[in-house]
């Protein structure tokens, strides 16, 4: 049987071990009580939640990535010759990341790509962190309910215009001979225009501007949980303002600030819009080689393989840095 299609039956053995494991809660001696899942919810809401929750994870996130994990390890080959004696399994598309040619020494483009779009996120989401805990804390913790709700609305409203056009905007805005540049040439701050879109300072306020929301509201869910006496009695005791909130509210809210900060690298990682139209001319963004390799080339197989390195090495560093700040991953999605 083909490796492709031992991924079509991957969704069918999880739905039926999500329904033997309900089956075996209900048949199990339990607390009178606590009331096993079928109980709970009936058995046609039961297998309906079981249907959907499997549809979701499965393909809609697992099953489109389990599929390129597989292809990613099949020769580039012409749709006749899939199945056929040549398509066999193979490490060549993952050497092609490393090693540009046979013979040619390393891949050096694309590595300096991968290497340049993991510490650009990483950036990224250092930027959207010091923007965004201020702001999470004043609403959290110091402003009034109707400047709160002023302020959220000020947030989400932008966000109702697609990720694109909000792109192509800050363009308009960046550009050599955009809004911003003329108005600081005619102010006179400048003599000549700056290249903010070659010099990338499009591109990290872009990405920063994109997932904005994504770090604000865990930042501000944690620390709106926080009990503001801990923070009166901090101060009562002299503590500076930096002391508060390097003893008390960060340590309290590392959890929401673990959350923020890998959706924000791991969506900027994976980004593929803003990196195209707010990236300098030099700029090659990993996630454009993927595309490129996909819709470009219709290199399915060597895409597969860039982009399960990307998600492999996302995951990994993420894994990383949660142990080196010591927050579990169950923490993070409380």
């Amino acid at each position: 049987m083909s490796s492709r299609l031992v991924v079509l039956f991957v969704p069918f053995v999880v739905i039926a071990a999500f329904w033997l494991m309900a089956r075996y809660e209900a048949r199990q001696r339990h607390d009178p009580t606590h009331k096993g899942y079928f109980e709970r919810n009936g058995m046609l809401l039961g297998i309906m939640f079981i249907f959907l929750v499997s549809l979701w994870t499965l393909f809609l996130v697992a099953l489109p990535y389990l599929y390129m994990v597989v292809e990613s390890f099949h020769p580039t080959l012409r749709p006749l010759e899939r199945g056929g004696p040549n398509d066999v399994l193979t490490l060549a598309q993952y050497e092609s990341f490393f090693v540009a040619h046979t013979g040619e020494g390393m891949n050096k483009v694309h590595i300096g790509a991968f290497i340049f779009s993991i510490l650009a996120s990483i950036a990224v989401t250092a930027l959207n962190f010091a923007i965004c805990y201020p702001l999470a804390f004043y609403m959290a913790q110091s402003g009034t309910p109707q400047k709160v709700r002023l302020l959220m609305l000020a947030l989400i409203v932008p966000y109702w215009v697609n990720e694109i056009l909000r792109a192509f905007s800050l363009r308009l805005l960046l550009a050599t001979k955009g809004l911003i540049n003329n108005v600081m040439v005619a102010a006179g701050f400048i003599d000549t225009p700056i290249d903010f879109l070659g010099n990338n300072v499009g591109l990290y306020v872009g990405l920063s501007y994109a997932y904005l929301l994504v770090m604000i509201f865990p930042l501000y869910n944690a620390i709106e949980s926080l009990d503001k006496n801990q923070i009166e009695a901090a101060r009562d005791l002299g503590a500076p303002w930096w002391r508060i909130h390097k003893d008390v509210v960060i340590p309290y809210a590392k959890p929401g600030i673990a959350s923020g900060c890998t959706m924000v690298f791991m969506l900027s990682a994976g980004s593929l819009a803003a990196p195209q139209f707010l990236g300098g001319p030099r700029t090659l963004w990993f996630t454009s080689v993927i595309y490129n390799f996909f819709f470009q080339n219709f290199n399915w197989a060597r895409g597969s393989a860039y982009a399960f390195i990307l998600l492999a090495a996302c995951i990994a560093l993420v894994m990383l840095m949660l142990r080196l700040f010591k927050i579990s991953l169950g923490e993070t999605i409380k």
